[in-house]
């Protein structure tokens, strides 16, 4: 049986891509569920390591208090922006140009755009009409809808950068820029080798939410997390209940206080449930 709706107000952070979205694309019920769990009196908002300029129109249709994006480098809530950080300059122009000593195929995050040289261009048009790449239509296109190309990534400000293929592991990489810098590995199927994300390594999705929980005068015990990828780890070990989609990185399920099924199966309308939130 379901439990009985939770007697104070929580904050419910959910992960996009692998929780709320299968490859960009949400199950009805989830948005549903988003919008019964808004009229209980929760608040919910999306913590994504997408850019803010990749959260599409449709991703946000359910109706959320706000988004915390480019996984915790970005936070907003109720239309007001808590946190935009970037790359110091200076470690800007050190990151392009050891991606470039690495051939890296990159695109390079800020709120306005996805910014990408041409051969990164080229690439998101190649594998988004790849074979099988059908499932993933909504993802490709939302990152399609972002990219700006430009002649050279040196000079632009930028949170976090995307890899798609390099020469070396991007372990490697974020080694040769320095300490300030991390590595995670992609989400995204079917990659080469050094694809994944470069961010700062002080910031993570945990400190977006900080951001937006102590704006409100709230507490972590008011906070739900969801998420499946190892960029949720830190979110879910702030969140007084932290919550893994089945199938996802044994890190995240060896913390989950609750496992849900994925977004192919409508999981978090039944963890709602579960929880009380509805």
């Amino acid at each position: 049986m379901p439990s009985s709706p939770l007697p104070s107000p929580r904050m419910v952070f959910l992960d996009i891509d692998g929780t709320y979205a299968s490859h960009g694309s949400v199950p009805d019920a989830h948005v549903e569920a988003v919008r019964q769990v808004r009229e209980n009196g929760h608040r919910v908002l999306l913590c994504t390591g997408r850019a803010r300029c990749a959260v599409s129109s449709r991703l946000l249709d359910a109706g959320f208090d706000g988004v915390v994006a480019s996984a915790g480098a970005y936070a907003e809530i109720d239309g007001l922006v808590l946190r935009d950080e970037v790359f110091p300059a200076a470690l800007a122009r050190r990151t392009i140009d050891a991606l470039a000593t690495y051939n890296a195929v990159s695109l390079v995050e800020s709120t306005a755009a996805l910014y990408a040289l041409s051969d990164a261009h080229e690439a998101i048009e190649e594998r988004s009409h790849r074979h099988g790449a059908a499932a993933q239509a909504a993802l490709w296109e939302d990152l399609r809808a972002a990219r700006i190309v430009v002649d050279t990534l040196h000079g632009l400000s930028f949170a976090k950068v995307v890899t798609l293929s390099a020469d070396t592991d991007l372990s490697v990489i974020a080694a040769a820029i320095g300490p300030e810098v991390a590595a995670v590995e992609t989400s995204l199927r079917d990659l080469g080798r050094g694809a994944g994300e470069l961010y700062l390594t002080h910031v993570s999705k945990a400190v977006g939410i900080a951001a937006v929980v102590e704006h409100l005068g709230l507490t972590p015990a008011d906070v739900i997390g969801v998420g499946d990828g190892p960029n949720d780890i830190e979110m879910l070990e702030y969140a007084g209940t932290a919550v893994g989609i089945a199938g996802g990185h044994p890190d995240v399920l060896a913390i989950a206080d609750v496992v849900a099924e994925g977004p192919e199966s409508a999981g978090l309308a039944a963890a709602f449930a579960d929880l009380g939130l509805v």
